[in-house]
């Protein structure tokens, strides 16, 4: 059984992490926005849009093969 200042300490540590985590995710947009912006924008013919959705097709069909089918994209 954990004691109550042990089971605070964890839960305070857990949380700073999360909020750690989403604030770096948080900058990385705000950092990649305009990069995004302009890649879209010189997009003509359609093709990240078209990456974008094969990626999403995949990932849905490799989450019911297998749980290290997503470590194929690491190569």
């Amino acid at each position: 059984m954990q004691t109550l200042a042990l089971q605070l300490t964890t839960t305070f540590v857990d949380d700073a992490l999360e909020f750690a985590k989403g604030f770096g995710r948080v900058v990385i947009h705000l950092a990649t926005a305009p990069i995004e912006r302009i890649a879209r924008a010189c997009d003509v013919a359609g093709v990240l849009e078209q990456r974008r959705a094969d990626k999403r097709a995949a990932r849905r069909h490799n989450r019911f093969l297998s749980p290290f089918a997503g470590l194929s994209d690491l190569t």
